[in-house]
């Protein structure tokens, strides 16, 4: 079977956006996760879990339920300008988001990792971030197929619910 390939060409504006801005300053305003690093938990704002030195949140536009975001609280593009408390800490968070999403979902596999840098495919590259994404068997459909379309049985609000009441407190 060849490789098969979709489109999201309807993410094209935002990430041409946000990427074509450069984010130098830790408080940038205009760096969306630093603006959401600063907001509280809360199915409002979407953020499910925080420390001062990370926080784990809702995907906007989520690939399928359950896709969660892991960043440093920090502003910093890579592994390396992370101090090792914060990569602990982060890594402690990522384990953490998995155990939630499988205690909540009950997935048949899951998608766990980073996108470091535009050339990745990391969609806003100056502030790291992790994902955690369940997965099931033949979770795929024609929509995404022919219409470039993905159809997510749940609303953010319905995913944070779940996900926040499955999450080790």
């Amino acid at each position: 079977m060849g490789l098969a390939r979709f489109s999201a060409a309807w993410r094209e504006e935002y990430v041409t956006a946000v990427t074509s801005q450069k984010f130098d300053d830790a408080d940038d305003v205009s760096c969306v996760f630093c603006v959401l690093a600063r907001e509280a938990v809360g199915e409002s704002s979407g953020v499910l879990w925080r420390t001062p030195s990370v926080f784990v949140t809702l995907n906007a536009f989520p690939y399928g339920s359950g896709h969660l975001l892991v960043l440093p609280t920090r502003h910093v593009a890579t592994l390396e300008e992370l101090r090792d408390d914060e990569y602990y800490e982060l890594c402690a968070a990522l384990r953490a988001s998995v155990r939630s999403l499988t205690r909540a979902y009950d997935p048949d596999g899951m998608n766990v990792g980073f996108n470091i840098g535009a050339a990745a495919g990391a969609g806003i590259p100056g502030h790291l971030h992790a994902h955690a994404l369940p997965r099931w068997n033949g979770d795929t459909n024609f929509m995404t197929a022919i219409a470039e379309t993905r159809v997510l049985p749940e609303s953010l609000t319905s995913t944070w619910r779940k996900v926040h009441d499955a999450w080790d407190s």
